[in-house]
């Protein structure tokens, strides 16, 4: 199975912001136990490198992503890292062009079809609807699926649980990136147990 493919059929990747190193490995294993061996490590923290490195080390068929990287070198330390792919709030076409030279998986962000369109000059079929719900969310999607009707998107922000089916239901989505299984206050708790919980709640939406 490609990362493509991967993607597809975890569904939800889960978007998280990680302030303790030390979390990152039991975060992983719950998400994984509750069926959604992914996650995008946004690079909003200081420890945001050593945490994919831990994932990648020890939960290993977990799919660990890097998120909000702005530039090359973000880029390049979280390959190293052992990030599976690199994914950005913008359209930074440095980055994208980085990625592409060394195989690396990239989607960037976009919130316009002037994004969409520079992402496809740049030979891109798969890019992030970033804001989702802030841009226009479904109806966006449905409006950007006449014209770019090659283009699969990972809707990313104000998807939650009352939401996510609608995303996934469209036919240029191919997966959909959230928040609300990894809540700030239950990783610095360590209540992992509550993550699993709300990682299966999101997986059987997936399955629906």
């Amino acid at each position: 199975m490609n990362f493509r493919e991967t993607l597809k059929s975890i569904g939800i990747i889960p978007v998280i912001q990680i302030n303790d190193a030390e979390k990152a490995v039991p975060l992983a294993l719950a998400l994984k136990k509750g069926g959604l061996p992914a996650a995008e490590v946004t690079f909003r923290t200081d420890v945001a490198e050593e945490a994919i490195r831990r994932i990648k080390v020890e939960v290993p068929d977990v799919c660990v992503c890097a998120g909000t990287v702005l530039n090359v070198k973000t880029a390049e330390r979280a390959v190293k890292a052992g990030a599976s792919a690199i994914i950005s709030p913008g359209t930074n076409p440095e980055v994208v062009r980085w990625c592409i030279a060394h195989r690396v998986p990239v989607i960037p962000g976009c919130a316009t079809p002037t994004e969409v369109e520079a992402c496809m000059r740049m030979g891109l079929d798969f890019v992030k609807l970033f804001p989702a719900e802030v841009v226009g969310g479904v109806k966006m999607l449905k409006a950007l699926g006449g014209p770019y009707g090659n283009m699969k998107f990972m809707p990313t922000g104000g998807i939650r649980a009352q939401n996510a089916a609608e995303y996934l239901a469209l036919p240029n989505v191919l997966c959909c990136g959230g928040s609300w299984m990894v809540p700030g206050g239950l990783l610095d708790a360590g209540d992992f147990d509550a993550i699993e919980a709300l990682a299966r709640e999101a997986a059987q939406i997936v399955k629906k």
